[in-house]
């Protein structure tokens, strides 16, 4: 197998934000990855177009992973995604036992892993996952930054 590291998956991540810009979805993109290196699921945000308040990113790909692995669980896997995620699917995430949490952009505003909130890191819930943010953060925050200025 190839090795890849942690700007490769934020680069397919990106691609996924990308699709989700196309369908006039907030551009977060998301996949999550096995200890091995596999990508078990992959997808963008589909609030909008599914009209489903939880349709973030994350949460499809816990979904996803979920149903292809016949588990809830989702130990030793590694959740990409460009945007720091909200308190919901930090949440979903620690329900999922997932060992770890990279991500691109902060979100000053509903991030629930640094910014607002330490969900997942704490210590106060019943499982913690590990948190490396900032990675391809510049990148990450421009195609959200493109996608707003244009709604304006």
């Amino acid at each position: 197998m190839m090795n890849r590291d942690d700007e490769w998956f934020m680069r397919r991540a990106l691609e996924l934000a990308a699709e989700s810009t196309g369908l006039e979805e907030v551009p977060v993109g998301a996949l999550l990855v096995d200890g091995e290196g596999n990508i078990l699921a992959a997808a963008g945000n589909r609030t909008v177009s599914a009209n489903d308040p939880t349709g973030h990113a994350e949460i499809r790909v816990l979904r996803q992973a979920a149903v292809q692995l016949s588990n809830y669980r989702l130990p030793q896997t590694t959740m990409y995604v460009t945007l720091e995620p909200c308190a919901m699917c930090a949440a979903a995430m620690i329900h999922a036992r997932i060992r770890r949490l990279v991500y691109g952009a902060d979100d000053p505003k509903a991030g629930a892993v640094v910014s607002k909130y330490r969900i997942g890191s704490d210590g106060r819930l019943n499982h913690v996952f590990q948190v490396t943010g900032g990675v391809l953060a510049d990148e990450c925050g421009q195609v959200l930054r493109d996608f707003f200025q244009k709604r304006r």
